[in-house]
C-alpha cells in the first residue's frame, strides 16, 4: 500500500512539473547582433546588443540599432529604428521600445507609428498587449488609409478584427465630408464606421446628426438611428431610421418621418419617405400629411402618397388616392391633387368637394388659384355640373345654387364674391331678421352673383332671362325643393386634423408611436444595419454551367 501511494505521488509530481513547465513563458531569443557586451556596473544583469539587433519571441520579431536584454526578467529595451513585426498584420515602429516576454506586452515611444495592410497610426506612445491582441494609445493620434484621415485623443486597435475604437474626440476627414464623434468604431479593412452618442457628418451638400449610426466610408452608404437628421440648404429630413446614399444624394426615412422645407415654410410627415436631392424630388407615404404655412394659416393635405418635384419657384406637389385637405374655414376631398407653385394653381381632380364655411361646393373640375405676390388664396374655378349647397339654418331644407361653371374671388382667405355662369338655378330659403321663413325662392337665370359674408350668403343677384318666384312653404312640394343632381355630402365634411385620416391609418400611427417608445427604451441594443445598406457587398453566386 505504501509503495502504491509513493508511486502515485511521484506521478502527480511529474505531471505537476510538466504542467508548470508548459505554462512557463517562452524566453526571448536573440537571433543576431553585430556586438554583445555585459557591463555589471552600468546595467547589471543586462546584455548590451549593438548593430543590426534582431530578437524573436513567440511569433514576433523585434529589430533595432541597440538593445539591453535582461535575460532573467525576459525583458528588452530597444533604441534606434525600432520595429516590432507580428506576421504580416502589424508593424510597430519607434525610436524607443520596451518588450516584456513574460506578460507579452510592448511599449513604443518617440515618433511611434503602427502600420497594417489597411491603415497607419502615428502618435507619441503606443502600447501593444499581445494577450488580447490590442494596440492602444492615450495621446493625440492620427490614422490614415487610402480614403480617410482619423484623429483622436485616444484609441484602441483590435488586431484580429482590424477595428479601431475611439472614445474621445475623434474626427474622420474625407475629401467629401468630415465625421466627428466621441465614440466611433472604425474597421480599417472595410471602411465601416459605427457612431455612438452625439455625432456629426459635415459636407458641402449637407449636414448629418445622429446618436447611433453606421457609415461606410468606402461606398458612401449610411444608416442612422436615434435622433438622426439630414439637413440640406432648404430641407431637413428626420426619421427613426434613415438610409443615405451620398453618391446618388438619395435618402430614405422610416417611421415618424418629417421633412421640413425651410424656404417654402412647409412640412411633410409620414412613416416612410424618399428624397432624391439631385432630382429635386421626394415622396412620402404611410399616413402622409403635408402642412403648408400661408399667411399665418396652416393648410393640411393628406393622401396615401405625397410627391414633391422641381426646384424652388417651380415646385409641383402631387397627392394621390382619397386626398383630404383642411385649412381655416375650408376643407375638401378628391381623388388626387396637383399643385404648381410657379403658376400658383392647385387642381382638385376626381369627384372633388369643397366646404367653405357651411357651403358645400362640387363640380367636375375644381381649381384653386393663388397670388404669388401676396402668397394668399385668390380665386376659385369650378367647371361643369357646379353646385353650391348649404343647409337651411333652422329647417330641414337646402339652399342650392346650380349652374354650368362657378368663378369665385377670395378676400383674406375667405370666399367673398361668387358668379354662377350658364343655366343658373336657385332654391333659397328666405328668412327675416327674426329668422322667420318668408318663403322659398326658386329661380332660373343665365347668371347669378352671390356675395358672402362670414361664409354665409348675404345677397343674391340674378342676371338676364330671370324666371321664377318666391313660394310660400306650403305651396312648394317636397319633391320640388331639390335641384336635379343634388348630392349632400355633409357627413364627409372634415372639421379637424384627425378627420383627415381613416380609422386604419390612425391605428397604424399608434403602432408606430408605440414601437418608437420601445426602441428608445432599448439603449444598449446592438445596431442592426438595414439590409439595403449592406447588400452591395454580397456577390451574386456564379451560375453553374448547364449539363449537356
Amino acid at each position: 500500500m505504501n509503495k502504491s501511494l509513493f508511486f502515485i505521488g511521484c506521478l502527480l509530481l511529474i505531471f505537476s512539473t510538466k504542467s508548470t513547465l508548459a505554462q512557463a513563458p517562452k524566453k526571448i531569443i536573440v537571433e543576431h547582433s553585430d556586438f554583445a557586451d555585459i557591463n555589471q556596473v552600468e546595467n547589471p544583469d543586462a546584455f548590451l546588443l549593438t548593430g543590426n539587433v534582431r530578437v524573436n519571441h513567440d511569433g514576433i520579431v523585434l529589430t533595432c540599432n541597440k538593445a539591453y536584454y535582461f535575460q532573467k526578467e525576459n525583458y528588452i529595451k530597444a533604441f534606434g529604428n525600432v520595429q516590432i513585426v507580428q506576421g504580416d498584420t502589424l508593424f510597430l515602429n519607434s525610436k524607443y521600445a520596451e518588450y516584456n516576454g513574460n506578460v507579452k506586452k510592448a511599449f513604443a515611444a518617440g515618433e511611434a507609428y503602427m502600420s497594417s495592410p489597411d491603415a497607419t497610426l502615428v502618435t507619441d506612445t503606443i502600447n501593444f498587449d499581445r494577450n488580447v491582441q490590442q494596440v492602444y494609445y492615450n495621446t493625440q493620434g492620427t490614422i490614415t488609409n487610402k480614403d480617410n484621415t482619423l484623429r483622436s485623443k485616444s484609441g484602441r486597435y483590435y488586431v484580429a478584427e482590424k477595428k479601431f475604437q475611439f472614445l474621445t474626440a475623434v474626427t474622420i476627414t474625407n475629401p467629401q465630408y468630415v465625421i466627428k464623434s466621441n465614440h466611433l468604431d472604425y474597421y480599417s479593412n472595410s471602411g465601416h464606421s459605427y457612431l455612438f452618442g452625439p455625432s456629426t457628418i459635415t459636407s458641402k451638400n449637407n449636414y448629418i446628426y445622429t446618436e447611433k449610426g453606421f457609415y461606410d466610408t468606402k461606398k458612401n452608404l449610411a444608416h442612422f438611428l436615434r435622433k438622426s437628421y439630414i439637413k440640406y440648404d432648404d430641407r431637413l429630413i428626420e426619421g427613426d431610421s434613415l438610409y443615405y446614399d451620398r453618391n446618388r444624394e438619395f435618402a430614405s426615412a422610416t417611421r415618424n418621418v418629417k421633412i421640413t422645407d425651410s424656404i417654402n415654410r412647409g412640412v411633410i410627415k409620414g412613416h416612410y419617405g424618399e428624397v432624391y436631392k439631385k432630382k429635386d424630388s421626394m415622396f412620402v407615404t404611410k399616413r402622409a400629411l403635408a402642412i403648408n404655412f400661408v399667411d399665418n394659416d396652416s393648410v393640411y393635405i393628406h393622401g396615401k402618397k405625397l410627391m414633391v418635384t422641381g426646384k424652388e419657384g417651380d415646385r409641383i406637389i402631387r397627392a394621390f388616392n382619397n386626398v383630404r385637405f383642411l385649412k381655416k374655414d375650408m376643407s375638401g376631398k378628391c381623388d388626387s391633387i396637383y399643385s404648381n407653385s410657379r403658376i400658383a394653381l392647385t387642381k382638385l381632380i376626381g369627384n372633388p368637394v369643397l366646404w367653405n364655411g357651411d357651403n358645400q361646393i362640387t363640380g367636375d373640375v375644381m381649381h384653386l388659384i393663388g397670388n404669388n405676390t401676396t402668397r394668399k388664396l385668390d380665386s376659385l374655378k369650378v367647371l361643369n355640373n357646379t353646385f353650391l349647397v348649404s343647409r337651411d339654418t333652422l329647417g330641414t331644407g337646402y339652399n342650392q345654387v346650380k349652374g354650368l361653371n362657378l368663378f369665385g374671388k377670395f378676400n383674406d382667405g375667405k370666399l367673398r364674391d361668387v358668379d354662377i355662369i350658364k343655366n343658373a338655378e336657385v332654391i333659397y330659403y328666405m328668412r327675416n331678421d327674426s329668422n322667420e321663413l318668408i318663403g322659398i325662392n326658386k329661380n332660373v337665370s343665365s347668371k347669378i352673383n352671390l356675395i358672402l359674408e362670414n361664409n354665409a350668403i348675404e345677397t343674391i343677384t340674378f342676371y338676364d332671362q330671370v324666371d321664377g318666384d318666391i313660394y310660400p312653404e306650403k305651396e312648394l312640394p317636397e319633391n320640388a325643393r331639390k335641384l336635379r343632381g343634388l348630392v349632400w355630402r355633409g357627413e364627409e365634411r372634415i372639421f379637424t386634423k384627425e378627420d383627415l385620416f381613416s380609422a386604419e391609418e390612425n391605428e397604424y400611427n399608434e403602432k408606430m408611436i408605440s414601437a418608437a417608445k420601445k426602441d428608445d427604451a432599448k439603449e444598449n441594443v446592438p445596431m442592426k444595419i438595414r439590409k439595403e445598406t449592406l447588400d452591395y457587398d454580397k456577390k451574386k453566386p456564379k451560375k453553374k454551367p448547364k449539363k449537356k
